[in-house]
């Protein structure tokens, strides 16, 4: 399971969330809401930092990741995070792996 954030996704993450370099953003399933691939299960976030990560990707001091106790939500995919310009909000968007 890969992480991708693209630049664009990053810099909203930065705006929004307020985040500074050594901080994190935890992705994970959360009960409710759909995604590409999951009914009934939506992306949940929060600010943290790795404790015991499956994947991870560092962009400008700040890290985007999943914990290992996630994987049942990502497993069989790669995670990737874009900027939607029309919604002016971030996409997240499941790839085979």
């Amino acid at each position: 399971m890969k992480i991708t954030v693209s630049e664009q996704a990053h810099k909203w993450y930065i705006d929004e969330m307020g985040l500074e370099k050594g901080e994190g953003v935890r992705f994970f399933g959360k009960v409710y809401g759909k995604t590409e691939v999951h009914d009934n299960f939506s992306v949940g976030i929060n600010i943290g930092t790795p404790e015991d990560p499956l994947s991870t990707e560092t962009i400008d001091g700040i890290t985007y990741f999943v914990e290992k106790n996630d994987e049942w939500f990502f497993s069989g995919y790669d995670f990737k995070v874009e900027y939607n310009d029309q919604l002016a909000e971030v996409s997240y968007h499941f790839n085979k792996a």
